[in-house]
């Protein structure tokens, strides 16, 4: 019974139960609104109850995880001055908690068992919104959208997003094989028919951009790290120039137009410059974390209003930013912002230093797409998302420094979930 427990949080033999686990949380994230709460306590049984079979393992030296705790812990202590103290605290719980799952989840699930569950969890979420999805109508633009099951289009293009990317990275950088590569294929192509269904310009902007991140890294990674740096300065100053010659040329229009856009990003623009004078009127601490968007206070009860939310719930400013630094100041901003940039450059640097390293290529990638994502939506502030959980995991693979590099290989393993070779990283 004792080995049976074990192989629940051994990263080389919980292929079946992790792969399950992800899967499942990323539905329970993607429905929890419909199902409810019980979908979220069966979130939480997913994850809590290993730290029953050994808390030493399942949940590390968190001494090490202080930078990655202190946006949540900040946002427990913003009840103290919450315009809304009672959702505030119930919120700031959760979140906290949600973060402490997907370290949970980084302790004991390696990278090729976390894309397997995320390939299969996005299939599964994919899947339910084509079976019972609807078109919504959107008062802005007059026009209909198809929104799954979801009630935005931006959150069924946001599945879509991960669907691409994990398949993509399942089969070009971590090498599956057999059925694998076939279940990856499938949900690639499932992902792609939802993201152009979703019309959402974000959702198809941002996946473009890290699948091409992504080529560029599987191809690069035949090259010395040395000459990674060099071509990485060259492809810098390209990118510079080209966006600087697309603007002037009216690219972005253009794009904006092919999605039905006009410059104000369908009242984006409108809606920051609101947040923008929010967060001014309580500059460092915000109003309290999630204590805006509630009913009876009388700015969000005019935007509601203004653009036609009738159910008074459920909206935010379409910028991680500004909904941060209303919610919780320019304090809570500069914490959120140290993960998001430690994350990023710290996978890249691994990335750059390395000569194979499919972990840091995967979870830059995910970085990236959440970071990008962060200027025109809200994926990582609230509890039971899945950008925040992926956010947390890939935060704490950086901060886990009890992992112990194993020896470097010529090149990609072939079939990550076979074995990655065993998991190419021990912890202790």
């Amino acid at each position: 019974m004792k080995i049976a427990k074990a192989r629940l949080i051994d990263r080389g033999q919980n292929e079946i139960y992790g792969t399950a686990a992800i899967a499942l949380s990323l539905f329970v994230f993607a429905y929890s609104v419909r199902f409810g709460q019980v979908s979220i306590l069966f979130y939480y049984a997913l994850w809590l109850p290993l730290v029953l079979v050994d808390y030493r393992r399942v949940l590390g030296d968190y001494v090490r995880y202080s930078w990655i705790f202190a946006f949540a812990a900040f946002a427990c202590l913003s009840v103290f001055w919450s315009a809304a103290p009672s959702a505030t605290a119930r919120t700031a719980l959760q979140y906290l908690t949600h973060v402490v799952c997907a370290l949970i989840a980084m302790r004991t699930i390696n990278i090729g068992t976390l894309s397997r569950g995320a390939v299969i969890g996005t299939g599964l979420v994919l899947m339910y919104s084509l079976l019972f999805g609807v078109y919504h109508l959107d008062p802005l633009d007059g026009g209909y959208s198809f929104v799954g099951a979801f009630a935005s289009k931006n959150q069924l293009g946001f599945y879509a997003s991960l669907g691409v990317y994990f398949s993509f990275s399942a089969i070009f950088i971590l090498g599956e094989r057999r059925q694998w590569l076939l279940i990856s294929a499938g949900v690639s192509l499932l992902a792609a028919y939802s993201l152009m269904a979703s019309q959402s310009a974000t959702s198809v902007l941002t996946t473009f951009a890290v699948v091409a991140m992504a080529i560029g890294l599987r191809l690069s990674q035949a090259l010395r790290p040395s000459s990674r740096r060099n071509l990485l300065v060259a492809g810098g100053i390209l990118a510079v120039a080209g966006s600087f010659v697309f603007l002037n040329a009216g690219g972005a229009n253009i794009v904006l137009g092919a999605f039905g856009k006009d410059s104000t990003l369908t009242g984006r623009t409108y809606l920051w410059q609101q947040g923008l004078e929010a967060a001014r009127a309580n500059l460092f601490f915000g109003v309290g974390y999630q204590a805006y968007w509630v009913q009876g206070l009388s700015e969000a009860e005019r935007l509601w209003e203004e653009f036609y939310i009738g159910s008074r719930s459920g909206f935010h400013f379409h910028n991680t930013f500004i909904e941060t630094a209303v919610e919780t100041g320019f304090v809570g901003l500069v914490l959120l912002c140290i993960v998001l940039i430690v994350t990023v450059v710290g996978h890249f640097s691994r990335w750059l230093k390395n000569t194979v390293d499919p972990e840091a290529a995967v979870l830059l990638g995910v970085a990236v797409l959440l970071t990008t994502r962060a200027f025109v939506e809200v994926d990582i502030l609230a509890p039971y998302h899945a950008g925040s959980f992926l956010l947390y995991y890939a935060a704490g693979v950086l901060a886990d420094r009890g992992r112990v590099p194993q020896p470097q290989l010529a090149g990609y393993p072939v079939g990550a979930g076979q074995s990655m070779a065993r998991d190419r990283w021990v912890r202790p």
